[in-house]
């Protein structure tokens, strides 16, 4: 399948212009904004609409990859050559995504065959580069399921969002959302005394009362809870967990069209989680300064942290967290999984941040199809890596019921298969493999 027509314009816009203009980046603006804020790590590239019984679990190649995708960027004529040149400026926040959406959407039918064999992969003098996607880059993850469904014994999972809000009415999500069920909806009453009054299926930190759907603006925790626990009912789009067994439990600290936050939310959304039983956080935010409140709150935490390591600086390049710091990615608890953004060719993407020892392991993020309000879209980032190793190790927790969180953070790393590309720039050196992870030590 080749990426042409529309969609290849929304490439050019979403992927060249933030590698030339510094658009794309994970970090901190300084000019005008408080020391503590936190924003997203991904962006979105194309939107289309419900599935109307469609399935598009072809388009999910980070589940299945065959091969067939490809990916064409484009630049002015004569600077192709330099594309991989670039020098890495400041760390800088990601465009909302409404900044880089395109104007028109071509949907799943603007994916068509690639070329054949010899033929070029790249036209420098039209300034096109063109990346082929491999065949096994991908987590692996129908092999997992199958062994999934064999077993017989299965516990209930919390995952907590950290994020956006979610739409808790998708299609993909009606039935994978958390209930707090000591919570009688609507009666403006705190019945279980936690100190938020009807908090059904979580908390809006962001403006401090219970409404987690707010509109287009969620559409980066939607997609990272669609990635995670989307129904398994053979339309739309498929998630990497059984939402008959794993909840989201969705706790929105990022607001308006910037996607921005402070930390004092996050700290409360991660003792909210806690309190109320999540066992799984997801964290596809970060921020350049150094919290030693939260980090204590972490590392003092029973719950497994998986994190967005950051999409690079102003240049749109990813860069060494390990000599310039993103939080939490940095933290080096051990009860954190750093997670970086994989292309569909086994390298990472050029706007990933790494690091040999903050960023654990790899996992598809670039050009990942998910739910967004209103339907579907492509997004790219850090941000739709982290809730790949955020299902996976929630299938695992579910199904491995002789595993504690810890080792199933031990199963995750200790399988993940290792790529070359992958050599300094995380810790195991390798891409995540849930079926490798789900038979862990069998």
């Amino acid at each position: 399948m080749k990426i042409n027509g529309r969609y290849k314009k929304i490439l050019v816009i979403g992927v060249v212009l933030s590698l030339l203009a510094g658009l794309r980046g994970g970090g901190y603006k300084g000019d005008n904004q408080a020391r503590d804020s936190y924003i997203t790590h991904g962006y979105k590239e194309e939107f289309f609409p419900p599935a109307a019984g469609n399935s598009y679990y072809r388009y999910q190649w980070g589940l299945k990859n065959d091969g067939s995708l490809q990916r064409i960027t484009s630049v002015p004529a004569g600077q192709a050559a330099d594309m991989d040149h670039t020098a890495p400026g400041l760390p800088a926040d990601p465009p909302s995504p409404q900044e880089t959406s395109p104007d028109e959407s071509g949907g799943p039918g603007s994916l068509a065959p690639g070329p054949g064999p010899g033929e070029p992969l790249t036209d420098r003098d039209s300034g096109q580069r063109i990346t082929d996607s491999v065949p096994g880059i991908d987590i692996n993850a129908e092999a997992a399921w199958n062994v999934y469904e064999q077993t017989a014994e299965r516990r209930m999972v919390t995952v907590a969002v950290i994020d956006t809000g979610v739409d808790t009415g998708h299609e993909e999500l009606a039935g994978s959302i958390w209930l707090n069920e000591d919570e009688i909806p609507g009666d403006g009453i705190d019945n279980d005394n936690n100190g938020y009054i009807d908090d059904r299926n979580g908390w809006n930190f962001y403006s401090d009362n219970n409404q987690v759907f707010t509109g287009e603006e969620d559409d980066h925790g939607t997609h990272g809870a669609g990635t995670i626990a989307a129904a398994w009912d053979g339309q739309g789009i498929t998630g990497i967990a059984d939402s008959r067994y794993v909840k989201i439990m969705v706790l929105k600290v990022l607001g308006s069209q910037d996607g921005k936050g402070v930390s004092t939310n996050v700290k409360k959304a991660v003792r909210y989680a806690q309190d109320n039983g999540a066992q799984i956080c997801n964290l596809s935010i970060g921020t350049l300064t150094y919290d030693e409140e939260l980090r204590n709150i972490i590392r003092d935490s029973p719950m497994l942290f998986v994190v967005s390591a950051g999409n690079g600086d102003t240049a749109g390049v990813g860069y060494d967290i390990d000599t310039m710091p993103m939080y939490p990615a940095s933290y080096p608890e051990d009860n954190i999984i750093t997670v970086g953004n994989l292309m569909f060719d086994g390298s990472l993407d050029e706007s990933s941040n790494y690091g040999a020892v903050s960023v654990d392991i790899g996992a598809p993020g670039t050009h990942v199809l998910g739910a967004v309000p209103g339907g579907y879209a492509f997004m790219t980032g850090t941000s739709m890596a982290a809730p790949m190793v955020s299902g996976t190790a929630a299938l695992v927790y579910s199904c491995r019921t002789d595993l504690s969180l810890l080792e199933v953070r031990e199963a995750i790393l200790r399988s993940a298969r290792h790529l070359e590309q992958l050599d300094g720039k995380t810790s195991t050196g390798g891409i995540l493999d849930a079926l490798g992870a789900i038979t862990y030590g069998r």
